[in-house]
């Protein structure tokens, strides 16, 4: 789901516990979460309703002052015909963010993610390469980064994330920087030009 930043912000100090979408089918279920800039959103439940359901009170849960405001929004950004209401709430930091930050690396962890970096290279070398671009140019917008590694900005990007799940890199308002745990690891590494060149 998408949420606007007041969206946001609502479900981090609790006032906003509900949201409202028109979709063609669910495109979150309950008992799932979604990270989000704030952390985690968990959804307790999905419910299709009807606009006529939709009263003042469910709208201020979801951070408009009416309902008639409300399904205004929702009919604006609609991506299909059926309303759906959406209790959730802030369910905690995102895990990441503590793993980007514990930079203290056992020669165990170290192995670990080395071994983890080899089986997302198992269809060619590239996580250290890209590691070592992030690190050598931080804040730099993805198109430039991927450039130098040849290839499309969708396909970077979605390696990047991989990266970001392992805790080693993280996302700015323009580019990448590495985590202090992905600087940990990538002096433990030897060294290896990103662009493939000796």
């Amino acid at each position: 789901m998408i949420f606007t930043a007041a969206s946001l912000e609502g479900i981090a100090s609790g006032a906003v516990t509900l949201a409202f979408r028109r979709w063609d089918g669910p495109r979150v279920r309950a008992g799932s979460s979604q990270r989000t800039r704030i952390g985690v959103v968990a959804f307790d439940a999905v419910d299709e309703v009807s606009a006529a359901e939709v009263t003042d009170a469910a709208a201020w849960a979801a951070g408009f002052p009416s309902a008639a405001a409300l399904l205004s929004f929702v009919d604006r950004k609609a991506h299909g015909p059926i309303l759906y209401r959406i209790e959730l709430r802030y369910a905690g930091a995102d895990p990441r963010v503590a793993l980007r930050e514990s930079a203290e690396l056992s020669d165990t962890d170290v192995t670990a993610l080395v071994r983890k970096l080899a089986r997302m290279d198992a269809n060619g070398p590239w996580t250290e390469r890209t590691l070592r671009l992030i690190a050598d140019r931080p804040g730099v917008v993805s198109t430039e980064l991927a450039a130098e590694l040849s290839m499309p900005r969708a396909p970077f990007k979605q390696r990047v994330r991989r990266l970001e799940e392992l805790g080693l890199t993280e996302s700015l308002e323009v580019g990448y920087r590495l985590s202090p745990r992905g600087e940990t690891l990538l002096g433990r590494l030897p060294r290896v030009d990103p662009r493939g060149e000796d």
